[in-house]
């Protein structure tokens, strides 16, 4: 099984056709928050790496996904100079906030449920990388389908995490995540992002 099998079994839903519809009529608007997913994944792990210091593995994966997060950060920053795209602030989705909704406050289930979500993240980012590809002009594509490997890699290890420092099986809080991102993802968005639902259309 590839890890893009392993993807798709992970998560609740497919993205939806309606959504990649929105996506390549909005490519310009979709690189600028492919940049700010980028960053904020990076922030994300070297968050959890002042947080949690007494953690050697958490602090060794973490290192390598920042790392790699911000090279594709400049990658996508690079793409969208050579378009004309001006990197500008966008509101963050609804998405992230969605999932932290539902995070415990105490530990470690505060640390595992934020390793789950970063699971999530970067699973959907994998999915979406991969239905979009082959509908992009041949530069964009072959960027995309290069990101695979290593999204599919960072869900990997934050579910490997999550499940380390558990004392007992996540799968029910994962279902709990799971049902919660499904209604993320199907359900009516007033905006378009990269981990957005599917954005309502002007009538």
């Amino acid at each position: 099984m590839t890890a893009l099998d392993e993807i798709k079994q992970f998560l609740p839903c497919e993205t939806p056709q309606a959504w990649i519809d929105v996506a390549l009529t909005q490519q310009p608007l979709m690189l600028i928050d492919h940049a700010h997913c980028e960053k904020k994944a990076a922030s994300t792990a070297m968050t959890l790496m002042f947080r949690y210091v007494d953690r050697p593995d958490l602090l060794r994966k973490m290192s390598r996904l920042a790392r790699e997060e911000l090279i594709h950060f400049e990658q996508v920053l690079a793409l969208m100079e050579s378009r004309g795209v001006e990197y500008v602030h966008l509101n963050a989705s609804r998405y992230a906030a969605g999932l932290r909704a539902i995070v415990k406050t105490h530990e470690p289930q505060r640390l595992i449920d934020i390793l789950i979500i970063g699971a999530f993240v970067e699973a959907r980012s994998c999915e979406r990388f991969a239905k979009l590809a082959p509908y992009l002009d041949e530069e964009l594509e072959r960027f995309y389908n290069s990101l695979l490997k290593s999204e599919g890699r960072h869900y990997q290890d934050y579910l490997q995490l999550a499940q380390s420092y558990a004392e007992e099986p996540i799968d029910d809080r994962i279902a709990q995540f799971r049902a919660l991102e499904k209604e993320l993802i199907l359900s009516d968005d007033d905006e378009f992002r990269f981990h957005s639902g599917v954005p309502k259309l002007e009538s």
